[in-house]
């Protein structure tokens, strides 16, 4: 139970930080935020464990950077999708 909270918690910060990056406004909601963030999470590991950086001593700043990169390509994908979901 504690660990789906906690990957609620990374996806939503992950997710937040990710759009933080990004230049202007991301009309998305915050429950896609949250499953952008989760995404982009497994993605950045399975793109860290494939350049061999997902475990190092100390804190994993190259993994967490691919995370938030990931899940950041993710918003510039589906934000016009969303919009145009929206408008029909």
């Amino acid at each position: 139970m504690f660990q789906l909270i906690w990957i609620v918690i990374a996806g939503l910060v992950i997710g937040a930080l990710a759009r933080l990056v990004l230049r202007g406004r991301q009309n998305i909601p915050i429950w896609l935020t949250i499953v952008v963030g989760i995404v982009g999470a497994l993605v950045g590991n399975v793109l860290a464990s494939a350049i061999g950086v997902r475990h190092t001593s100390g804190i994993d700043w190259i993994r967490h950077f691919l995370q938030i990169g990931a899940a950041a390509a993710l918003i510039v994908a589906l934000t016009p999708a969303w919009t145009a979901y929206q408008r029909r």
